[in-house]
């Protein structure tokens, strides 16, 4: 037999090289260049994943909000911004066993009682699907599922059935006979997502793709694929936890960096209906080192507890690690700390922790950073019931962070008293219950909690 011609393909960008290279000549990236099997264009290459319409101008198109359908589960509709859309493409990443699979059979068995609904599995056999869906006790009796891996196959049955809201598990499993590729690759991956989109925008069928993802925790496949779908989500949290986050990345019908709950039980996922509570400590007293902040992720404040433990260094080199935290920013304000505040730990190996498993990627969290960092060096105690927020900038001062007032709310409706937060955030109307301590500087701040 004739050897198979292989290129290199970028999976970043999709450009082809003859030949290995460390740096795509197209878009730059290290690294990102895999061996794949040479494909012939096929003409379903070329056609557009949008539906075609004739040119007009933008004063003539009408403006229609998308109808929602919701999903009946809670959590799952904040994060897609209100429900499904008809026509949306969900692409949905995780780690292996976190839940993905679980939640769009629970999902999908209850809008399958009102709409005509379609599971493909590509990973399971129907079997295992079925008792899937015995264990979680769901009423999937009228729920179509169909086992299959082959592409076109697929498309004749959605074709045939026109479902409202299907789900293919998963992406990586599909294969075309249109490529020689095997299932899972690049090429592969490509053509199939965009042919289920092409088929989804046409049909006004709302479609949930399940990804893997690789072990830095980015979506497995073309970086192309996340531009294809309409919304992209990330499941988050530690398998040996009972916790479960999911995170919307990208939402073309809704807000990014959105945020749901989840508790995972012997019955499936449940929303979680005041997530602080899981991010919160539960400490009798206070205790040196930790320290609580209200964060925002998207429209939702949450409250989390930041732990820092400071010890004395055993090697020349001290030890910084973060775990939910930036480690180049903890670097920074521990410089900023040491240059005006006097507080210096250049002797010290620093830890800090955000509680919980969340990921804190806004700098409102530097105030209680630090707040945490001198309470652990000095092993005093911040006092109980309060709350810390605010950007710390280079200079020592302390900057206003996004939605103040509604952190404030939320903390005052979990019982906390006392606020210490940047003097630009203090609202025009107190708020009941709490006191609110306005600070410009770190050195101001540090002295009103010690």
């Amino acid at each position: 037999m004739a050897k198979q011609k292989t290129v290199f393909t970028c999976t970043e960008c999709g450009a082809t090289a003859p030949k290995w290279q460390g740096q795509c000549p197209s878009c730059g990236q290290w690294n990102s260049m895999v061996e794949t099997v040479a494909e012939k264009p096929t003409l379903s290459r070329f056609q557009s994943l949008a539906i075609v319409s004739e040119v007009k101008c933008l004063s003539e198109v009408e403006a229609v909000e998308d109808e929602r359908i919701a999903t009946g589960i809670i959590e799952l509709d904040r994060v897609l911004g209100g429900g499904i859309v008809n026509g949306g493409v969900v692409l949905i990443g995780g780690d292996p066993g976190i839940g993905k699979s679980t939640l769009l059979l629970q999902a999908l068995a209850h809008l399958s009682q009102e709409l005509p609904a379609l599971y493909v599995s590509g990973e399971e056999s129907a079997q295992q699907v079925a008792l899937r869906a015995k264990r979680l006790n769901l009423k999937a009796a009228d729920l179509p599922l169909l086992a299959e891996i082959h592409l076109e196959k697929i498309l004749s049955v959605l074709e045939k059935r026109r479902p409202r809201v299907a789900v293919i598990d998963s992406i990586q499993t599909v294969f075309s006979d249109a490529l020689q590729s095997a299932p899972g690759s690049v090429a592969q991956v490509r053509e199939c997502a965009a042919q289920l989109t092409r088929y989804a925008k046409r049909a006004g069928t709302s479609l949930f793709l399940v990804g893997h993802v690789t072990k830095e925790g980015a979506l497995a496949g073309p970086r192309v694929l996340e531009h294809m779908v309409d919304t992209v989500l990330y499941f988050e949290g530690d398998t040996g936890s009972s916790f479960r986050l999911v995170r919307a990345f990208k939402n073309r019908f809704g807000a990014v960096n959105e945020l749901g709950v989840f508790a995972m039980t012997e019955t499936g996922l449940k929303n979680v209906s005041n997530p602080s509570a899981m991010f919160l400590s539960r400490h009798g007293q206070p205790v040196p080192g930790t320290c609580v902040v209200v964060t925002q992720e998207g429209s939702r404040p949450l409250l989390v507890e930041i732990q820092a433990l400071v010890d004395s260094a055993h090697a020349s080199n001290p030890r910084r690690l973060s775990v939910g935290l930036e480690s180049n920013r903890l670097a920074m304000l521990l410089a900023v700390l040491h240059r005006h505040a006097g507080v210096a730990c250049f002797d010290q190996d620093v830890f800090i922790n955000a509680v919980g498993g969340v990921k804190i990627a806004e700098p409102a969290a530097d105030l209680a950073v630090l707040a945490a960092i001198v309470s652990s060096l000095k092993s005093k105690p911040v006092k109980d019931k309060i709350i810390i927020f605010g950007e710390v900038g280079l200079a020592g001062e302390i900057r206003p962070v996004q939605r103040g007032q509604e952190r404030l709310k939320e903390a005052a409706k979990l019982g906390f008293t006392q606020a210490i937060i940047p003097a630009a955030n203090q609202p025009k109307q107190k708020i009941a219950g709490m006191e609110i301590v306005p600070v410009n500087r770190l050195d101001e701040a540090l002295s009103q909690l010690f």
